[in-house]
């Protein structure tokens, strides 16, 4: 009986480090679904937003970026912007878009990963720098959440693991 319990136990233990295992594997999938979702939703918006590609007015691109100037971390990156920003609008909707699209089908996941980290690092730097509390902010928290992906990339249920697998297959 004592060994039949034992192996019953020695199963069940067996069973949670193999789910335990599997949580481990999909831990990201979470993480880079909300993320590339989000940032598809982003770049639409701005592209579907009639008042947002205009160098001047209410709810322009233009408009945001002299509001933040004198507050934001790096001035200068603003200036930059605001030499084009109806460009500089575009850049970032179309950056969005390719960023997300990138992750949730696991297309170049570390460079969509790192393309989403420059621009979240970028609006926290000019748009949200300040925020105070720093906290408030949710551009850091993107940031941070793009580290992960930036470090992992996307190796399960992607097109970068299909990818990887064909030459698996046709290297001898």
């Amino acid at each position: 009986m004592a060994q039949g319990h034992a192996t019953r136990v020695g199963a069940g233990a067996d069973r949670v480090r193999g789910l335990q295992a599997r949580a481990r594997t999909y831990a990201l999938l979470p993480l880079r679904v909300f993320l590339g979702v989000t940032f598809i939703y982003a770049g639409l918006d701005k592209l579907t937003d009639s008042a947002f590609f205009h160098a001047t007015g209410t709810g322009s691109i233009g408009e945001l970026m002299r509001g933040v100037r004198d507050s934001s971390a790096i001035p200068a990156l603003v200036d930059l912007a605001l030499k084009s920003p109806v460009g500089f609008g575009y850049a970032i909707a179309f950056g969005e878009l390719a960023v997300g699209i990138g992750m949730l089908i696991g297309l170049f996941g570390r460079l969509a990963a790192l393309g989403g980290a420059l621009i979240s690092l970028s609006l926290w730097l000019t748009v949200s720098w300040q925020t105070n509390p720093y906290y408030y902010g949710n551009d850091l928290a993107y940031l941070m959440a793009w580290l992960p992906l930036v470090l992992a990339g996307t190796p399960l249920l992607s097109a970068d693991a299909l990818l990887a697998n064909r030459r698996r297959l046709r290297t001898p």
